[in-house]
């Protein structure tokens, strides 16, 4: 007959031994200070100590847990004869620690505004993160760097608060998946969300009606941009239709093209006629030409005259590939 391996009993007064043992070093791992319980991350007692504490133990160096005793939960009456605990850190987090993101889409629009913005708000200009591109572009190094940044003070100050702070919520994005992805990104590392501007001021709450809040203005910055993307379109193409294809101004107009061609016929050469050139427009506003856009104006007419009804059928073709504009 086998014999059944008898259960080791532990008694109430024996566990409270184990957890005064414990009780005499500090914890690594939740930071209490000798005499107090192991802690949660939101401030309260945990249920066991903390392995990291006990095995300092040499007598508990091989238990598997070590529970607290129940008169030292929450609410309870600290033991006599025992050091008082260490304060217990507040559930809302005292220290703010802010990390800033700013963007625009064109190299031509300016980020100063934001940069000035975020700056008043009590950010320090090293942890502002700034970059130019487009929200089309899925990946945004200056952002990914922000997001890293959040993580990285997370995960080395856990009892302080990491805020995103952005201008306004189309500096995210504009793409509503995108956006409710981000919320619940930064929602599973502990990241809050703010924003100084629109219609969701303030620091983001992911809980409750703030969550329904944010999916709808997402929603909201998704049709802004569709609505923006219809309108530009509907504008090339009316401007297509009068004959502007957009692009940047000719530097030889037909003015000047005539003026080379009547004075060519009077025997003078390209370059004795490219000095009295001037442009117009552009960024090379009065500047002569160089010979190379005159002798390609040149070519270009020459080609016209010579086959006028290939030039007109390559415009009546590309004029039939644009699409309609709906009433």
């Amino acid at each position: 007959m086998i014999s059944q391996p008898k259960a080791t009993v532990v008694s109430d007064a024996d566990a409270d031994a184990d957890a005064d043992e414990v009780e005499r070093i500090a914890c690594p791992r939740c930071a209490v200070q000798p005499g107090s319980p192991c802690r949660t991350r939101s401030g309260a007692v945990a249920g066991t100590y903390h392995a990291a504490r006990f095995v300092k133990v040499p007598r508990l160096a091989k238990l598997l847990r070590v529970p607290v005793p129940a008169d030292r939960g929450p609410g309870q009456p600290w033991r006599p004869g025992t050091a008082p605990p260490a304060p217990i850190p507040a559930e809302t987090p005292s220290t703010d620690i802010r990390i800033g993101y700013a963007r625009c889409s064109h190299l031509t629009q300016e980020l100063q505004s934001q940069l000035d913005a975020l700056t008043a708000h009590g950010i320090a200009r090293e942890k502002i993160f700034a970059e130019k591109v487009s929200t089309r572009v899925r990946v945004r190094p200056e952002f990914e760097k922000a997001l890293q940044a959040c993580r990285q003070i997370k995960a080395h100050a856990p009892h302080c608060r990491v805020i995103l702070t952005v201008y306004e919520m189309k500096r995210l994005g504009r793409d509503s998946a995108e956006l409710t992805a981000l919320a619940d990104h930064l929602t599973a590392h502990g990241i809050a969300l703010e924003m100084l501007a629109g219609p969701l001021t303030g620091i983001y709450d992911p809980s409750g009606t703030g969550r329904v809040l944010f999916a709808f203005f997402a929603a909201m910055a998704e049709t802004e941009r569709e609505n923006i993307r219809e309108a530009t379109l509907e504008g090339l193409n009316a401007a297509a239709r009068k004959g502007n294809h957009g692009g940047r101004p000719p530097v030889i107009t037909d003015d000047m093209l005539h003026t080379v061609l009547r004075r060519r016929a009077g025997g003078e050469s390209v370059e004795s006629i490219q000095p009295d050139l001037i442009i117009p427009t552009g960024k090379r506003k009065g500047k002569n030409p160089s010979l190379a856009s005159i002798y390609r104006a040149l070519a270009e007419h020459d080609k016209r005259q010579r086959h006028p009804e290939a030039v007109e059928q390559a415009h009546t073709d590309f004029a039939a590939l644009q699409p309609r504009t709906r009433d």
